[in-house]
């Protein structure tokens, strides 16, 4: 879990003034938000993250839709990144990480996070040999992690 500190209060003061932009009010259950997203390393569902919520304000009143348009508001100004499970929703995480990718299992959505120089060269060689100006990417390794492809 990462502390809260200096780049905390920057991220908060840049979340206010997007609340403030899109005429939304600021709360204490959006800044329970942010801060929850900030403090953990986990990729979390809505739903998880509703969950915690109600659980840090000792079951005050966090209704999921505000959960949801927060998290719209917040992926739509860069702030998080989703990662599509398809129909089984999507997971969330705090965009202020520095740049990686995922491997995620199929069998029971395990989320490894990865970088790799030879991939990130890669891009950027495909890319220019396509006259493509790359501005950023998504990478997402679909399979089965060492516990599952264990049991198959």
């Amino acid at each position: 879990m990462r502390e809260v500190g200096v780049e905390y209060d920057i991220l908060l003061a840049e979340f206010k003034a997007i609340l403030k932009k899109s005429k939304l009010k600021f709360t204490s259950q959006r800044e329970t938000l942010l801060k929850t997203l900030y403090e953990t390393s986990e990729h979390l569902t809505p739903e998880q993250l509703c969950d915690r919520l109600k659980m840090r304000s000792n079951g005050a009143n966090v209704g999921i839709a505000t959960v949801y348009r927060t998290l719209n508001l917040l992926e739509d100004a860069g702030f998080v990144t989703s990662i599509s499970f398809g129909t089984a929703g999507k997971k969330i995480e705090l965009a202020n990480k520095p740049h990686h990718d995922h491997m995620i299992c199929k069998k029971c959505g395990e989320i490894i996070e990865f970088r790799d120089e030879g991939i990130e060269k890669a891009q950027v060689l495909i890319a220019e040999a396509h006259g493509f100006r790359l501005t950023g990417h998504i990478q997402q390794l679909y399979g089965f992690c060492k516990k599952c492809s264990a049991e198959n």
